[in-house]
């Protein structure tokens, strides 16, 4: 008979069976085949531009005479991030269009196309507040007004084909409410807030009231929209505890359309004058103090429940994802929410409460684009989910019957991914902030005790 071939391991991935060591070995990630591809570049970069824009926008609110320079270096820096992400997510969807079509048809992941969006959006914003010491203020209402018409179309698709997707072709679990439900809903308000800063710019009577009032409709398609969402995604978190860590900081995004909304209620009252009659105008002012004010608060109390879910998420062991880039944005929208009405009443303490939170968000942004910049340096947030290494050892055989479900990509409309054999790990931080909780227990799942059945006493 004649011997077997010897299954020889990689080279340099670990001990040849000839010498004898048990020890364990690693198998070689698929990564070092091939580099990161932009297959893998999924929607939720255009978080990036987003946190990157308000950090301009809301400096600018805050604080008119401050580090101009700084701003414009920030939004520069946007603009060219979004260029960045809009020519690599063509190509994402001239060279992947199967797996674009499958980001459509997963619902942890087809949320998040309502970044795409409020990117231009967030940038338009910042270039009317920044840009016109750079590039001239005819050419900034110009790039304004361009990025502004695309960012609500876009927004318009995602804002009914999101919801429409979820309804007829996703599959959602019964604790599958989440805080993404709110980006595409969100898109519309967006472009309700920074729509105001282009009604001075054009021509008087029909066209500007026109304008203005679509904003106004903006602003109410999303926050019925949002009040349909929130009491699902609080229902969710008291019901089934909090997210997997790695999500903890989506927490965040419900921060969103409070701020955006407050801010969007102040730039309308601020263009009111002039546009429309009398008493409209003065409605408008007496609007944006009455409405902002107790959502501010609101804002405010759900602020503390995310912060204190995230510090209990650190103490956990809270890995970064692009998760964290939720903290950014939606903190910008309730900084520029609290200066307008600072500008309204003339309180300097919603000016203060302004200036803190813009402190948390130059924070939040600073770390999450650290660690951004680090992961891509690396090359693993472009890395395939599974692209990483695995041990294989006496001990990894132990647990080889354990379901991996972290880093699996959705190959339809479902709302988990399809588990396989394998060791478990750490899920991968380029897939962690589209990947939904996997099923089973989660270390923070409450049990209850089992009810038992009394027996009828009626005859």
């Amino acid at each position: 008979m004649a011997p077997q071939a010897r299954l020889r391991p990689p080279s340099g991935t670990g001990s040849h069976p000839d010498t004898g060591r048990t020890g364990p070995r690693t198998v070689p990630s698929p990564r070092t085949a091939s580099s990161p591809s932009v297959r893998h570049l999924g929607p939720n970069w255009y978080a990036t531009v987003m946190g990157t824009a308000i950090v301009a926008t809301a400096g600018t609110a805050v604080f008119p005479s401050g580090p101009h320079l700084v701003y414009q270096v920030v939004w520069a820096l946007s603009v060219a991030m979004l260029a960045a992400l809009v020519t690599a997510r063509a190509v994402h969807w001239l060279r992947h269009a199967d797996q674009a079509r499958r980001h459509l048809l997963d619902p942890a992941v087809a949320p998040f196309h309502g970044c795409t969006a409020m990117a231009p959006l967030a940038v338009a914003g910042a270039t009317t507040a920044v840009g016109p010491g750079v590039i001239g203020e005819r050419a900034a209402v110009l790039v304004h007004g361009v990025l502004w018409v695309a960012g609500t179309a876009l927004g318009l698709v995602a804002a009914a084909g999101i919801p429409y997707l979820m309804a007829t072709r996703h599959r959602i679990a019964a604790d599958g409410a989440s805080p993404v439900w709110l980006l595409p809903v969100v898109a519309p308000m967006v472009s309700a807030a920074t729509g105001p800063a282009l009604v001075p710019h054009l021509p008087a009577g029909q066209a500007r009231a026109t304008l203005l009032l679509a904003c106004c409709a903006l602003f109410g398609m999303s926050l019925f929209a949002t009040l349909l969402i929130l009491p699902l995604v609080f229902s969710r978190l008291l019901r089934h505890g909090p997210p997997a860590l790695p999500l903890t900081p989506t927490l965040f995004l419900v921060l969103g359309p409070l701020g955006q909304s407050t801010t969007a209620v102040h730039n309308v009252a601020e263009a009111a004058p002039g546009v429309l009659g009398h008493p409209y105008a003065d409605a408008f002012r007496a609007f944006a103090v009455v409405y902002g004010v107790p959502v501010t608060g609101f804002a405010l109390l759900w602020l503390a429940v995310a912060v204190a879910m995230t510090v209990r998420a650190v103490r956990a062991g809270l890995p970064f994802a692009m998760t964290w880039w939720g903290a950014t944005f939606p903190v910008g929208t309730c900084v520029t929410g609290a200066a307008g009405l600072a500008r309204q009443t003339g309180l300097t303490a919603f000016l203060w409460l302004a200036a803190g939170l813009y402190a948390l968000l130059v924070a939040a942004w600073l770390t999450a684009g650290t660690r951004t910049a680090l992961g891509l340096w690396r090359g693993d947030l472009l890395a395939p989910p599974a692209a990483k290494a695995t041990p294989v050892g006496t001990a990894d055989v132990a647990s080889a019957k354990t379901t991996d479900v972290a880093s699996v990509e959705t190959a339809g409309a479902t709302s988990v991914r399809t588990p396989v054999a394998g060791p478990t790990k750490t899920p991968d931080a380029a897939s962690v902030w589209t990947t939904p909780a996997p099923p089973g227990p989660s270390p923070y799942a409450r049990t209850e005790a089992p009810v038992t059945p009394q027996p009828s006493t009626r005859p």
